[in-house]
């Protein structure tokens, strides 16, 4: 897997501070896209056991919240693997700190292929579906079009039906 960037103390990506792991390669091509470098599976650079354990001991910091994963697209079948690795550790040594993933793609589609409903699991937000540039709204929370849902995965999971966030999807 490649990546572009991992931003530390991150405001913009969920709640709290965060670090965010933007990763590379994308297949939506959303006109509009702010990632649009991010399309190539090859840009970047690749992702090693380094970045991971960097990206890990932000997570001793106390004031870092949780990690976001987005891109590109996180959900690209090259991406998922090493992600599901990284969510695993996170659960293990960091139990505390949330997970959100952003994805193009709905959670309707998503939870059909096994390894990213494994990815799924490991996480507790999904801000699904592709950016559209006619329904952007600058007073969305932590989303850029109106057609793209926050949803609160272990209510989701727990319950079969999908449930929003009810703390972040107010405008």
């Amino acid at each position: 897997m490649n990546y572009m960037e991992v931003k530390y103390n991150n405001i913009s990506n969920g709640p709290g501070v965060r670090t965010s792991l933007f990763v590379s390669g994308c297949s939506h091509h959303c006109e509009g896209c702010f990632n649009f470098d991010a399309w190539n599976r090859n840009s970047g650079q690749p992702y090693t056991q380094e970045v991971q354990d960097k990206i890990l001991k932000s997570f001793d910091n106390s004031h870092i919240d949780g990690l976001t994963l987005l891109g590109g697209e996180p959900m690209m079948d090259y991406n998922v693997e090493t992600l599901i690795d990284l969510c695993k550790a996170i659960r293990e040594s960091y139990p505390n700190k949330t997970i959100w993933v952003y994805s193009g793609w709905t959670y309707e589609e998503l939870i059909v292929k096994p390894k990213q409903l494994e990815l799924l699991q490991l996480c507790d937000v999904l801000v699904d579906g592709k950016w559209v540039t006619s329904l952007y709204s600058p007073k969305l929370n932590f989303r850029g079009s109106s057609n793209q849902r926050i949803i609160d995965l272990k209510e989701t999971f727990r319950t079969g039906t999908v449930v929003l966030d009810k703390h972040h999807n107010e405008i």
